[in-house]
């Protein structure tokens, strides 16, 4: 029997828990993905999974010899589409996860270029703010803010992710009131409410001397969405802290201004990179290549690397 073809057809019974839905997904019979697993376990002598007339489950030799059947399943398909690559250039399917904010900041030019030069990779890009696990999801890539010391995961650095204190002109010209850390309190605040920021405090830095400031307690508006602060922080509503990436067009502009320029702001637990990502045990295919070099090289070119 193809061992290609039997290890895809006990990967997906394993997943799905039955014979009979793995069979309809994959247009066999139940008889024949049977087969493909006795066949295996025949090879390994020993059983991978435990079947009564309810359901099956999986032995721990099944879930040892499960992980290890995604990865060459993986690998081999990967290998398949770099030869593929070779002969014909790049071309076939990207799946990129990125933060909500990335999009309109940058992400979408990004992908009008990447297209563009690349003509035959069709782009799956998916923004969300919640953790993606990568090494489960199906994801060939996330762009993401953080550290590289990922257990488990890949981390090529491809831009900075400095933060600033902005402020539009409309505002600063109704407070009237000079931004330094003796007056933070007599301003309005736009806060970006995540459970990587404290509450408490944040921190920066000036002429090599660390300093703790408060954070407001009694914020004009407070959110989660990135977007919507940014929005209101244009719109003259109040102080707000954001990341370069984000802020440089309506910096070049004026419909922002960045105040406190003289401190380093600390990141917190965002980190100070944006990161390509990927799983450690999957080499990145030369699309995924080209996709975090387009990234770097865009980010670079607007002064964000």
């Amino acid at each position: 029997m193809d061992k290609w073809s039997a290890l895809k057809m006990f990967v997906v019974t394993a997943q799905l828990g039955s014979f009979s839905r793995a069979a309809e997904q994959l247009g066999k019979t139940p008889s024949a993905l049977t087969k493909a697993v006795n066949h295996l376990e025949a090879e390994l002598g020993s059983r991978l999974f435990e079947r009564s007339t309810r359901r099956i489950v999986l032995t721990e030799v099944g879930r040892l010899y499960l992980e290890t059947a995604r990865q060459v399943l993986q690998r081999l398909e990967e290998v398949g589409e770099e030869v593929e690559q070779l002969q014909h250039g790049l071309r076939g399917n990207l799946k990129v996860t990125a933060p909500l904010a990335y999009g309109q900041a940058f992400l979408d030019q990004v992908c009008d270029g990447f297209l563009e030069q690349y003509p035959q990779i069709n782009l799956q890009v998916d923004l969300c703010d919640e953790f993606v696990n990568l090494l489960e999801s199906g994801y060939d890539l996330a762009l993401r803010e953080g550290h590289d010391d990922l257990p488990g995961l890949i981390a090529r650095v491809v831009g900075s992710n400095r933060l600033a204190l902005c402020a539009s002109p409309v505002y600063l010209a109704r407070k009237g009131r000079p931004v330094n850390p003796q007056t933070l309190e007599e301003h309005e605040w736009l806060l970006y409410r995540h459970p990587l920021l404290s509450r408490e405090f944040w921190w920066v830095e000036r002429d090599g001397q660390r300093l703790s400031l408060p954070q407001p307690q009694a914020p004009r508006l407070r959110s989660d969405n990135y977007d919507l602060l940014l929005a209101n922080a244009l719109a003259g509503r109040g102080l707000l802290h954001t990341p370069l990436w984000s802020a440089a067009p309506y910096l070049a502009d004026g419909r922002l201004v960045q105040v406190m320029a003289d401190y380093e702001i600390d990141p917190d637990s965002f980190g100070p990179h944006i990161l390509a990502v990927y799983p450690s045990h999957r080499r990145a295919t030369a699309k995924v290549q080209a996709f975090i070099d387009y990234v770097g090289g865009f980010l670079a070119r607007h002064g964000l690397d």
